[in-house]
């Protein structure tokens, strides 16, 4: 016996199907890619990638180990603090680029690495380049003001985050396996370009990244 309903539910099922398929086809039109799944569209602005692009042949030398973002991306969020007690973020620097550094008495490539920053936050610091360098101790915490002092650090703010929240987000989001780690980050918040492990901050390359960095 002939089953007189099987055409029309074979044109309902088809239906929902191909309007997927234009409304895909009509997002290739519009737009000319549809993001892959899982991976969220960058929401950095087309300087930021000019700029990255811009600081690519300054991975050699002192900074050789500099990793540019073919793909910048929003700057990890997370809360540390000033002496004073005065809380910060990320986001309380836009508009002027930063090196975002996490470091810790404990590690021992920032007894190294802490007084070359201090340099270049003594060179370049300013109201249009700032080093943000966070200690990221959770215990015995008298020992950062002896470390920064030991290691000769008079330029730099003393900024730190006893919580361990900003090295476990950073963690999380495959931005740090181990310290130190520094961030390169442009005016816009999105990062750039970043270092793991320690770097001579006070050489040559250096200070063209940051002259780089401060001409947007």
């Amino acid at each position: 016996m002939t089953n007189i309903d099987s055409p029309p539910r074979r044109r309902n099922v088809l239906l929902p199907v191909l309007g997927a398929l234009v409304a895909v086809a009509a997002g290739v039109v519009l737009y000319g890619t549809v993001a892959p799944a899982g991976k969220a569209a960058s929401d950095c602005p087309a300087d930021s990638a000019k700029l990255a692009a811009r600081l690519a042949p300054l991975a050699k030398g002192e900074l050789a180990a500099l990793q540019v973002s073919s793909e910048p991306r929003r700057a990890e969020q997370f809360a540390f603090e000033r002496d004073g007690g005065a809380k910060l973020t990320v986001a309380d620097f836009k508009g002027r680029p930063i090196l975002l550094n996490l470091w810790a008495t404990w590690c021992a490539p920032c007894r190294a690495e802490m007084p070359t920053l201090d340099r270049l936050q003594a060179d370049k610091g300013g109201p249009g380049f700032e080093v943000v360098a966070v200690n990221v101790d959770t215990a015995r915490l008298e020992k950062r003001g002896a470390f920064l002092d030991g290691v000769g650090v008079k330029t730099l703010a003393r900024y730190a985050d006893p919580s361990g929240d900003a090295f476990e987000t950073m963690r999380k989001a495959g931005r740090a396996l181990g310290l130190p780690v520094t961030l390169v980050i442009d005016r816009d918040g999105c990062e750039v370009a970043a270092v793991e492990g320690g770097a001579k901050w006070d050489s040559s390359e250096a200070q063209a990244l940051v002259e780089t960095l401060k001409g947007g």
